[in-house]
């Protein structure tokens, strides 16, 4: 099944890009020669509890540097291939040691809702905006540009608030926040009047949070974005830590949400020994403004 999967991810690939070659001696490693765009390929069968297993080898990855790279992560019965810029993780991968087999544990757990990037000692990322071709695409095309480095934090919170709304979930933002969202990017949805009286033990540290996803008809709470556009990561964690420590049976998805140049930051804060000794570490995720700008897109495509 994995020679399937993969032959078939480069027959397509091979299609798209026909000067398509092996870019050194490795059978992961391919580069299109006229872009000088790199492709790293990765296969997993899917475990049990939703996970697939890769090693990233630390000779493999050296070889993406310096080049436009993007690591590709397949498993089987996917749809689309997800592929995810290498310069986005590369920070991350300096900051941490491979295993003694010379390899980088990687973890992607594939989800209906969001799905999430796990890097052993570095965190959890949300990828859900790197399924498909887009990627390629923008590497091949290196003149297109991106409307997301230009969003505010006000248009981040309501593309949020609309791709949980669209998964069927009641949506949460701080009373202060609401006059400022920005409804040219998405048809009016209702919102949340008040936090439900069972999460009274955290009421005041959720009705700070950014963005509460309650999931519509169970009242569970879904997931906690924090924007951090211009403010303190760290006081982000602080506050997620405080939700998980204070109410740990309530299990929503963490989600810090920045500019892609302060993922290093978020890496770096999310290792300090308090989120690491209370498991925050291992819940977190990070995505940056582009990811959420895609998922929106495709979230509204599929309700088309």
């Amino acid at each position: 099944m994995a020679k399937d999967v993969k032959e078939n991810f480069l027959s397509e690939l091979k299609r798209k890009f026909p000067s398509l070659k092996r870019a050194s001696a490795s059978k992961s490693l391919f580069e299109i020669p006229e872009t000088s765009a790199r492709i790293y390929v990765r296969y997993s069968k899917v475990h049990p509890g939703t996970k697939t297993f890769y090693g990233l080898r630390e000779c493999d990855l050296r070889d993406l540097e310096g080049h436009r790279a993007l690591l590709c992560f397949l498993w089987d019965g996917q749809e689309l291939p997800l592929l995810i810029p290498y310069a986005a993780f590369e920070d991350g991968f300096h900051s941490i040691k491979p295993a003694q087999d010379g390899q980088f544990k990687v973890q992607v757990y594939p989800d209906s809702e969001s799905t999430e990037l796990y890097v052993s000692s570095a965190g959890r990322f949300n990828v859900e905006g790197y399924f498909g071709w887009n990627e390629l695409n923008s590497l091949a095309s290196p003149g297109i540009s991106s409307t997301a480095s230009q969003m505010t934090h006000s248009q981040v919170q309501t593309l949020l608030g609309a791709i949980g709304f669209a998964k069927g979930n009641d949506v949460w933002f701080p009373t202060i926040d609401r006059v400022g969202l920005d409804w040219n990017l998405t048809p009016k949805f209702p919102l949340q009047g008040r936090l439900p009286q069972r999460f009274a033990a955290v009421d005041g540290i959720l009705s700070e949070i950014d963005v509460v996803w309650i999931k519509r008809g169970s009242g569970e709470l879904g997931a906690l974005f924090e924007v951090e556009h211009t403010t303190s990561i760290y006081s982000g964690l602080l506050r997620f830590n405080d939700v998980h420590l204070i109410a740990p049976d309530l299990k929503p998805r963490f989600g810090v949400v920045a500019n892609d140049a302060r993922r290093s930051l978020f890496v770096r804060q999310l290792n300090r020994p308090t989120f690491q000794r209370s498991g925050l570490a291992e819940l977190c995720t990070f995505m940056e403004y582009a990811n959420v700008l895609d998922w929106h897109e495709r979230t509204k495509g599929a309700q088309q």
